[in-house]
């Protein structure tokens, strides 16, 4: 369940942050970075950029942080920064996924808010816990599932609990890519290396890396409780370590079924998230290449295409809409309204007040959820294609 907080003006400045990860030769962490300060409501101050103390300070210099606010660990930087006056508010962490749990159980027990790139853990015990410890300490806990900041996602959420699909009956999500179609890991391609690496990535492949954004994508939209999901998990690429493709049939409490695809090994594409809902009135289609576009066909009527920023998005997604239509926008504004979004409950935090309103988020439910997701699909995978409960 996403976060629902307040929307607001900028009382009490920009929100101080720090970041863990994303330094020299990382793409991720540049991606926050722009995404922090595309609407002017981030100060970047802080930051341990690498887990080496070396490459960390070059990181931190080359982005014209303040050196003693430059640190070698994540550790070091949680302590110092919570006993500064002027400390940090929140972290950004854009580690490889084993580090995600340690780094924010450091800054949750610091009393800082946690801003954390999926999945969040590499088990759903330690999304748990983060959860418990969290809830114990006050600290806003987000994830960055960029896709539902996009305009059009949210518009098609509210035209699916607005009723216009009718009763929802099918769901199909799909996620190919093509970039691990041969074995990059073993040339040393950094972002390969660690993402096909159980002991960094975890027990899912494709499913954490992709996977976990596709099903994100279609919990998010279609807002259905899935009860029961099948699950085969390939590794195609000879001396792989984890799984490069993901076919998964999903039961939902109501009846509906639906299909999730997820593969790196798909010549052809680049990122091609797609997601589709059918009800008994109507179904939309929408691809994450192309964000600028929903496509809604009512039942027995010709279909309609909704534009980004056109008259026909409601409020949900118009008040996430940056420019005028015709103007694309896509995943780094996709990032930066997540941003915006959790400076908003950030700043609510600030005074005490208990975040309410239009805004929203993905938070650690959605953390626990894809954590879920990712070790039923294995157990089902195992067992040979079993119906495993979620």
């Amino acid at each position: 369940m996403a976060i629902e907080a307040r929307s607001g003006g900028r009382s009490g400045g920009r929100v101080r942050y720090g970041m863990v990860g994303g330094g020299e030769g990382a793409f991720i962490g540049a991606v926050h970075r722009l995404a922090a300060r595309m609407d002017d409501e981030y100060e970047f101050v802080a930051g341990a950029l690498s887990s080496t103390p070396e490459k960390a300070i070059r990181s931190g210099q080359a982005l014209g942080l303040d050196p003693a606010r430059i640190y070698p660990d994540f550790e070091t930087m949680a302590q110092k920064e919570r006993r500064r006056k002027d400390g940090i508010e929140a972290v950004s962490i854009v580690t490889p996924n084993h580090m995600h749990a340690p780094a924010a159980e450091a800054f949750i027990r610091a009393g800082i808010h946690v801003i954390c790139d999926k999945p969040v853990t590499t088990t759903l015990k330690d999304a748990l816990r983060l959860k418990k410890l969290a809830e114990a300490r006050g600290v806003i806990f987000a994830v960055t599932h960029n896709y539902t900041g996009y305009p059009l996602v949210r518009h098609a959420r509210e035209m699916v609990r607005a009723g216009d699909l009718g009763e929802i009956r099918l769901v199909q999500v799909e996620y190919p890519q093509d970039w691990l179609s041969t074995d990059i890991e073993q040339s040393g391609q950094k972002q390969a290396g660690w993402r096909t690496d159980p002991s960094q990535s975890g027990a899912g492949g494709s499913i954490g890396d992709i996977g976990t954004h596709a099903f994100n994508l279609s919990q998010f939209v279609a807002g259905l409780e899935v009860s029961q999901i099948l699950a085969e998990l390939t590794t195609f690429v000879p001396g792989r370590r984890l799984d490069d493709n993901v076919q998964i049939l999903l039961r939902y409490a109501n009846g509906a079924r639906g299909a999730l695809w997820a593969s790196q090994v798909a010549p052809g594409n680049e990122n091609g998230l797609m997601l589709r809902v059918y009800g008994t009135k109507a179904g939309i289609h929408w691809r994450q290449d192309n964000p600028n576009l929903l496509y809604f066909t009512p039942l027995g009527e010709a279909t309609r295409i909704v534009t980004r920023g056109s008259p026909a998005v409601g409020p949900a997604g118009a008040r996430v809409t940056r420019v005028p239509a015709g103007h694309p926008e896509g995943y780094l504004e996709g990032f930066a309204t997540l941003y915006t979004e959790i400076a908003r409950a950030i700043r609510a935090a600030r005074s005490g007040e208990k975040p309410d309103g239009a805004v929203t988020f993905p938070d650690i439910d959605d953390g626990i959820a894809g954590m879920a997701f990712i070790e039923a699909a294995v157990k089902s995978s195992k067992k040979g294609g079993a119906w495993v409960g979620l």
